[in-house]
């Protein structure tokens, strides 16, 4: 239960628009593939958005938005399915994941490793719509998808190869459009990874007790006490990268003022962070929705 000093942590709300509206059926499929929690979907969309404006040098046309948008959409949610069947075990004894479908028992596992073939059929079916080296660029993430659920169990870094997964997109996005991958996307990259390290501890506090109890690993058991400082440093790191990517890809003086506003933004939820606080430090995970926005619009600025 909730109460004023023991918030439910709890990533999934029964009673939402996917137990009103949908059918009984669909819903552990869509909780699956964490639809009724888009966060991720936006945070793996808008640098991948950025990176399109600036490979574009504008704003892409509408056939390569739709297309990154929707692979970006499928390939987050075929992650988050990986995910939680290879944690199935552990998400019930976890606050936050313990209503998730394979965990309550709601859905087979069997299931959900058939749902997991449907995703990624689809999303193979958007390399048809693609150059061979962009497939090639493209096919290269699987190991890092399929590897991320795994890592909690034997490094403290779980979210640097989640970081490295989630951009990928950020890559394929100038394989697509310039051919190539130049040093400047490569940094921007670099930098999304470094930003997602820093959002990512934030998140893995909420959950700090629970995965210590059950032997896992993350960021946020290894910094412990000092978490603010490496938090501050991983989103310096990405500012820094950002910044000097944006600088080698030749980005017009507006890109730096955007820059200066991701800096004060990030400044904010460092100064707001509490450890202590799971509650606080999940609504912080969020507000990088905004950072993400950020980033977009930054990349944009710079092309004028």
């Amino acid at each position: 239960m909730t109460t004023l000093s023991r918030p439910d942590l709890s990533d999934i709300r029964h009673g939402d628009w996917v137990d009103r509206r949908l059918p009984a059926t669909w819903r552990p499929y869509t909780r699956l593939a964490r639809l009724d929690r888009p966060v991720g979907i936006w945070l793996t969309l808008f640098p991948c958005w950025a990176a399109l404006i600036q490979a574009s040098h504008g704003l892409p046309n509408v056939l390569q938005l739709a297309i990154f948008s929707l692979g970006a959409l499928l390939m987050r949610s075929a992650g988050s399915t990986v995910n939680d069947i290879a944690d199935r075990k552990f998400d019930g004894h976890v606050e936050r994941t313990r209503f998730r479908p394979l965990a309550s028992g709601e859905l087979r596992t069997l299931h959900a490793f058939g749902f997991l073939a449907v995703e990624l059929m689809v999303a193979a079916s958007l390399l048809l719509f693609l150059t061979p080296y962009k497939r090639l660029v493209a096919i290269s993430v699987l190991p890092l998808v399929f590897i991320y659920p795994l890592c909690k169990r034997f490094t403290h870094w779980p979210q640097a190869v989640l970081g490295a997964a989630f951009n990928w997109g950020m890559l394929m996005a100038w394989a697509e459009l310039a051919g190539h991958i130049p040093a400047g996307a490569v940094l921007m990259w670099a930098g999304a990874i470094a930003w997602q390290i820093g959002y990512d501890t934030i998140y893995a506090y909420v959950d700090l007790k629970d995965d210590t109890r059950l032997g896992l690993k993350s960021t946020a058991i290894l910094f412990g006490r000092h978490g603010k400082v490496w938090i501050s440093l991983s989103y310096a790191l990405a500012v820094a990268a950002w910044s000097l990517g944006g600088w080698l890809l030749e980005m017009s003086p507006p890109y730096a003022i955007g820059m200066l506003v991701i800096a004060a933004h990030l400044a904010w939820q460092i100064r707001r962070i509490d450890l202590t606080r799971p509650d606080l430090n999940y609504r912080l995970f969020r507000a990088n929705i905004l950072t993400g926005v950020l980033l977009a619009c930054t990349a944009l600025s710079g092309t004028f």
